[in-house]
């Protein structure tokens, strides 16, 4: 399975000039934890809904701010043609909770580690189907054992 596969299209992005209060209310309204800095072509970073917490709230600065300066950059990134377990890799080295997907440098969508739990979660329940279904067939195939009254 691919990155493109399980990644959240279109990306919602904000110009870089956009306000602190902008791109949070912008995060409530489409209820996503983060928004790409750029457009369509152009990936220039990364906002959470952490970074407005520990950037604007924790840290004291004024909410129109521009998100320039307070957006992660360079961002992480993952292209939209590899595996899946590039974006696992990722996760699991930098910490980071969501990746911008790139094609061809332009960003295209975004993955979160919340898909992939997701992923992971189908898998195990296309699994346990047809083991449950085995188990109370051949629990359904034993009789149960007699009663004695005493």
């Amino acid at each position: 399975m691919r990155v493109a596969d399980l990644m959240i299209s279109p990306p919602v992005t904000v110009p870089p000039d956009s306000t602190a209060a902008e791109a949070a209310r912008l995060m409530a309204d489409r209820a996503i934890g983060c928004v790409l800095v750029g457009d369509s072509r152009t990936l220039l970073g990364v906002l959470t809904d952490r970074d407005l917490v520990v950037r604007v709230l924790a840290g004291d600065v004024d909410a129109d701010t521009s998100v320039a300066r307070l957006m992660s950059a360079p961002p992480l990134t993952v292209h939209a043609d590899e595996e899946l377990g590039a974006a696992y890799r990722m996760f699991r080295r930098t910490g980071v909770r969501r990746l911008p997907v790139l094609r061809g440098g332009a960003p295209v969508g975004v993955i979160t580690v919340d898909d992939l739990f997701l992923d992971v979660l189908q898998h195990f329940a296309d699994l346990l189907g047809p083991v449950s279904r085995s188990t109370l067939h051949d629990e359904a195939a034993v009789p149960p054992p007699e009663r004695t009254t005493p």
